[in-house]
């Protein structure tokens, strides 16, 4: 028949303005979660690991930095609920672009690298939280105080380097809040420093190879 429209495979799928289709049956499959690491004793490859951190000052603007150099282990066990982890950074390593950021966090009124030349970071608390996600917990050491923190960490599975060693990769992030630490300034416009916000977001991915 004349105007008459035959519906060839190109219109299969297509739904009109305002109209509703059926889509079928619709088959949702939980993803498997990234297959863990050997049990044993791991170490991070600097060449493909960072921490950096965020701080807020004059309102929404934000200061970003990182730590350049920094060392860790990692003990996996046959259950992951009771592996450690141990991280030690050096603080004079801190680089922010600005020289007058740098030597002022590396000053007494933040991180005092004279008197407390490292940061260290243990975690030996890990619970599941579904999928790639851990909660780890440990302990934080800056200034000479330690303080309980916990790291939102992703799994992201293993995988091999260049020259096919294994490697297991993770993300973990952590929010500080200054005060804990006993670090108490809030400004110092001789200096054009402007006030610096009360929590620092930490971001660490992390890439670590079997320990020789």
């Amino acid at each position: 028949m004349s105007g008459q429209r035959h519906h060839g495979p190109q219109d299969r799928g297509r739904v009109g303005e305002n109209a509703l289709a059926s889509l079928g049956d619709v088959t949702l499959r939980i993803a498997r979660p990234p297959e863990p690491s050997a049990p044993g004793d791991w170490e991070t490859e600097s060449a493909h690991c960072s921490i950096a951190f965020t701080a807020w000052h004059i309102g929404p603007a934000r200061i970003h930095g990182r730590f350049a150099s920094f060392a860790g282990v990692v003990r996996t066990a046959e259950r992951m609920e009771r592996s450690a982890m141990h991280v030690v950074i050096d603080a004079a390593s801190v680089d922010t672009g600005m020289r007058m950021w740098d030597d002022h966090l590396r000053s007494a009124d933040f991180l005092d690298v004279r008197r407390f030349p490292t940061l260290e970071l243990y975690g030996d608390r890990f619970v599941h939280r579904g999928g790639g996600r851990w909660a780890v917990t440990g302990a934080l050491s800056l200034r000479g105080v330690t303080r309980t923190v916990t790291l939102d960490t992703e799994y992201l599975g293993l995988g091999n380097g260049m020259e096919g060693e294994v490697r297991a990769a993770c993300r973990v992030t952590t929010e500080l809040h200054r005060d804990d630490f006993t670090v108490s300034w809030q400004s110092m416009p001789a200096q054009g420093i402007a006030v610096v916000g009360s929590s620092i977001r930490v971001d660490l991915d992390v890439q670590i190879v079997p320990r020789a």
